[in-house]
């Protein structure tokens, strides 16, 4: 689960709208539909030195990381291969407890990693709608590993396939960029997938993961995106704490435009 801090409720007037927020809850009106998510702000390390790993993701998460984001791939649902347990464990051992690992799982049988993962200290496993033959199962298993549950769709998959799946799940993970790859072109024709599951799901955690930079968060924010996943505008900057309180502060000052006025 989310530490707690990340839920701390602020009152709207008590919400300044500087670079400076932390942990923001924000009350956002869609249509009829009450939202009360976080912006959460969660750095992809799959362009990372990956030589001083830990070191990297320690000095992310002191910086206010809200999450980490990891890639896995295993070269067959995509081309690339990154990491694996270990390398999950022992980031694990070296990072602060209340660290929440987000494995996204590039995998071409996602059940057979989850008892793995597990163990390894994964806080969310988010797998791919496309990967698996029993989606239904595949999240059941995760729930019964006692991990958040993540679905995530690459750039051609439509919407509407997974919304069976929608109420079962923490979090839907739509992909900016076709998945496999760092530093790709933000894909801004996948946002009305965005807005359509936001408007659909006032409380679901909405994820977005491509090439999303200070330039385009402002757009992921207004489709209604609040978990926000960025990898080389963050782990390439010599400020990254700077950036990931830009980048929040962003996306919550989009939110706060679309709060009905009596709220403000």
């Amino acid at each position: 689960m989310y530490s707690t801090a990340l839920w701390k409720r602020f009152s709207l007037s008590s919400i300044p709208l500087t670079s400076q927020l932390e942990y923001v809850s924000i009350q956002m009106r869609s249509d009829d539909h009450a939202c009360s998510k976080p912006v959460l702000i969660g750095p992809s390390i799959l362009n990372a030195d990956l030589s001083r790993l830990a070191d990297v993701c320690t000095n992310l998460v002191t910086a206010g990381a809200d999450y980490l984001h990891l890639d896995v791939m295993d070269g067959h649902f995509v081309p690339n291969i990154t990491i694996g347990h270990p390398v999950v464990s022992s980031l694990k051992r070296n990072l602060p407890n209340s660290t929440f690992l987000d494995l996204h799982m590039m995998v071409a049988d996602p059940e057979k990693w989850i008892a793995g993962m597990k163990a390894a200290g994964a806080s969310q496993y988010t797998f791919h709608y496309e990967a698996s033959n029993n989606v239904a199962r595949c999240i059941r298993l995760i729930k019964e590993a006692d991990m958040k549950v993540g679905l995530g769709i690459k750039p051609k998959t439509p919407v509407i396939e997974i919304l069976p799946y929608v109420d079962s799940v923490d979090m839907v993970l739509i992909m900016t960029v076709e998945p496999g790859f760092g530093g790709q072109k933000f894909m801004a024709d996948m946002l009305p997938k965005v807005k359509f599951l936001r408007d659909k799901y006032a409380h679901l955690d909405i994820a977005v993961d491509g090439g999303v930079t200070q330039k385009t968060i402002r757009d992921c924010a207004e489709a209604g995106a609040n978990m926000i996943v960025s990898g080389t505008e963050i782990t390439s900057s010599d400020d990254p704490g700077t950036v990931m309180r830009l980048m929040k502060s962003t996306a919550v000052e989009v939110l706060l435009r679309r709060l009905p006025e009596s709220n403000h």
